[in-house]
């Protein structure tokens, strides 16, 4: 379906990322996991994967509730952010990673939600309802709302310059997916590698993006 060196590279830890690798290969879609910033230009589009918590310094606070810290993770991911922004290259930020853009983009995190119960891992994702708001690359996709799957206990709290809110949870609103309003960039706050059969929707619309079609 896509031309091997059209590959996403997914900005992580190989040991956490087979998730990711697996859900792409199964849609058809070339990826490699690494850590190496200077492979982003070689490749046609960045994941930012889940994982722990941002190291909260990087959003001007001190640590109020975060947990699984990995501060070299963080400043690589940022400094891939950076290079996708240099080179044009379309972005998908997934749980943690949707944060990461949101930091990059002067935003802030919420340390430790609410509604953390109801939406962090419990031997296994929980799930939720979710609306999405019209005209955005979610609602091409799903419509006006989507079940999702959930595995954290941050959310976004400002939002950064630039950034729009496209989704949001149910009964809480808590923002679940947000976009550039002029680049290729998007972020969700669930896990579509592991959301069956719907999390493929949007994995596939984002490897569109590589051949330069737009979202909205």
């Amino acid at each position: 379906m896509y031309k091997t060196a059209n590959k996403i590279m997914i900005a992580g830890r190989r040991e956490y990322t087979a998730n990711y690798q697996n859900a792409l290969q199964a849609i058809g879609v070339p990826a490699v996991t690494t850590l190496a910033v200077s492979e982003v230009s070689a490749c046609a589009a960045l994941i930012l994967p889940g994982g722990g918590d941002i190291t909260p310094a990087f959003f001007g606070q001190k640590n109020n509730g975060s947990i699984n810290i990995d501060t070299e993770l963080d400043i690589l991911q940022l400094q891939a952010m950076e290079q996708a922004l240099r080179y044009h290259k379309p972005v998908l930020g997934i749980c943690k990673g949707m944060q990461i853009i949101n930091v990059f983009f002067g935003g802030t995190v919420c340390q430790h939600m609410q509604e953390a119960e109801t939406h962090r891992y419990k031997e296994g994702d929980q799930y939720h309802d979710t609306v999405i708001f019209p005209d955005t690359f979610l609602s091409a996709i799903y419509g006006t709302s989507l079940r999702v799957n959930s595995a954290h206990h941050q959310c976004l709290d400002k939002l950064g310059t630039e950034l729009a809110a496209v989704q949001y949870s149910l009964p809480s609103p808590t923002l679940e997916a947000i976009c550039h309003k002029e680049l290729p960039i998007y972020g969700v706050q669930w896990h579509p590698e592991r959301l069956i059969p719907d999390g493929d929707k949007l994995l596939s619309f984002f490897a569109s993006l590589m051949d330069g079609s737009n979202g909205s």
